[in-house]
């Protein structure tokens, strides 16, 4: 077994229509607005990015990200990564009642030497740290679709 490759899956049920939370999920340079994990993101072209994450555990991880499926109508957002971590990340957005389920799946192998060094005994607290994220990214979204743009409301 290689204890640096990651498998993540999670789903996230939101009260909105899957339309809208596409469009937020596309808008990778928007994420540290609404999900405080993701500390920067900045769009170098039309396709690729960096962005960087820090969760509960004290460390930056940095990616180049570039995309690599955009496909409003089937609901998919995929993304190649390379840097601290490599590998791919996919959102995918279906209907689910009257909101949308975005479902994340991601495999990727962790290239940091820090995090490499302790790779057997951190996996338990990584996978933690994984899923502290994701539940927190799960809240700023419903709360960032259940507050309005400004300027949304006529005076």
């Amino acid at each position: 077994m290689d204890w640096c490759r990651y498998r993540f899956h999670s789903h996230w049920d939101l009260d909105a229509p899957p339309a809208a939370v596409y469009r937020l999920l596309a808008a990778g340079d928007d994420y540290p607005r609404w999900w405080p994990q993701v500390r920067e993101a900045v769009r170098s072209d039309e396709r690729t990015g960096t962005a960087r994450f820090r969760s509960l555990i004290p460390y930056d991880l940095v990616v180049t990200v570039r995309e690599a499926r955009q496909d409003p109508a089937a609901g998919v957002l995929e993304l190649a990564m390379s840097g601290d971590l490599e590998g791919w990340a996919r959102w995918t957005v279906t209907a689910r009642g009257t909101g949308a389920r975005a479902v994340f799946d991601q495999e990727v192998v962790v290239r940091k030497p820090l995090l490499r060094r302790f790779a057997l005994p951190g996996r338990p607290l990584f996978r933690l740290n994984h899923a502290l994220m994701m539940r927190s990214g799960l809240r700023g979204l419903r709360a960032h679709l259940a507050t309005p743009p400004s300027g949304a409301y006529p005076v």
